[in-house]
């Protein structure tokens, strides 16, 4: 404690890749930030990542502005070492760090915690269960509608998550596909729980938002900055609809787990789960919208071939907003299948790893008995 009664203000330390920002990401960082007053999250370059896992799908700029935009982090450092140490914790005046309850291993697969767990500076928070980078790449690759469809159980993609970051010896705890399960508490502490005040400019805007991805947040940046007091309201419209007018294996991301990745977004203020594709009068009127904005990219008509804007349009309060960003979910889906082998034999050593501690930590336990 500080003169005066005052408290000095906790700060608390994060650091990760940040590549393929997740909601787990997300809640690994709100979890870390209800830790302490302050969050600072250190991100690493493109070199030291490609050095201890393999070349990353994000530049560092992109990562970067990524991990920015998420809701409860204070600060970022750039260019964070891969290994945590004291001296960076010293740097950044920082209390303590917080991980999940996964491990992180160096290339010569030392806990990249070490010091600061043997020093007493180090808390886990809970992993989310139900996501995983590995997993979302998975999704990816599989040409097939099994993970966010009513199919329990489709045979190529069991198959295929069956082989996907496997090792020789069965499967890690840490990798793997699994379900997310949607609770109302977590949307309750994701969501900002604030309502329009007097004086806010209402701003729709509607979309997938699937693998919510930087493209998304130069979108929601540029839209904030559209007014002085701007309260954003994002539709996400439900998965079959997204599967209309993307087709494929879209969305990667089920309805629930966009809800997620948007409410962690700085810039938006509410989220409408399963929002009609035409953005109708009722919509408009029952949430006092006073602007609805959408990107750069194409508008694919209803399904009786009218424009989803058409009712805001004669309003006159629909606008056309240029990010800047060409970054598309198809784009990076691109980005992934071209490193799909690199990717595989990454998790694949990963997962080695992974098993090879969990092996060490067996013989240690039995060691003691």
């Amino acid at each position: 404690a500080t003169g005066g009664g005052g408290h000095r203000p906790v700060r608390v330390w994060c650091d990760g890749c940040y590549d393929m920002v997740h909601y787990g990401h997300s809640n690994q960082l709100r979890q870390a930030r209800a830790m302490g007053d302050y969050l600072i999250v250190g991100v690493h370059t493109d070199e030291e990542i490609a050095k201890h896992k393999g070349p990353p799908v994000f530049t560092q700029e992109e990562r970067y502005k990524m991990v920015q935009a998420i809701k409860w982090v204070d600060e970022i450092a750039p260019g964070a070492p891969y290994v945590t140490t004291l001296e960076t914790l010293d740097k950044y005046s920082c209390d303590f760090c917080v991980h999940g309850d996964d491990i992180t291993l160096t290339i010569d697969g030392k806990d990249t915690y070490e010091e600061v767990k043997t020093a007493g500076r180090y808390r886990e928070c809970k992993r989310t269960q139900g996501v995983s980078t590995t997993d979302l790449v998975g999704r990816m690759l599989l040409m097939t509608k099994a993970h966010h469809s009513n199919i329990d159980e489709d045979l190529d993609y069991r198959k295929h998550t069956d082989n996907f970051g496997k090792g020789p010896k069965g499967h890690s705890p840490w990798t793997g596909v699994s379900q997310f399960l949607q609770t109302s508490q977590k949307i309750i502490q994701f969501a900002s729980g604030k309502e329009p005040q007097p004086g806010d400019t209402i701003i729709y805007v509607a979309g997938a938002f699937d693998l919510f991805h930087v493209g998304h947040v130069d979108f929601l940046e540029k839209v904030h900055q559209l007014a002085e007091k701007p309260y954003i309201i994002a539709g996400l419209h439900f998965d079959q609809e997204v599967n209309r007018y993307k087709g494929k294996n879209y969305p990667i991301m089920n309805i629930h787990e966009r809800t997620l990745s948007v409410l962690a977004c700085r810039y938006v203020s509410e989220v409408v789960i399963g929002a009609p594709y035409a953005v109708t009068a009722d919509l408009l009127d029952h949430f006092r919208v006073t602007l609805v904005c959408h990107g750069m990219t194409e508008v694919v008509p209803d399904k009786d071939g009218s424009d989803p804007y058409e009712e805001p349009k004669q309003r006159g309060i629909f606008q056309l907003v240029d990010s800047g960003s060409n970054l598309t979910t198809d784009l990076i889906v691109q980005r992934i299948i071209k490193n799909r082998l690199e990717f595989e034999a990454r998790n694949q050593k990963k997962e080695a790893k992974e098993l090879a501690v969990l092996e060490a930590m067996k013989r240690l336990e039995e060691e003691k008995h």
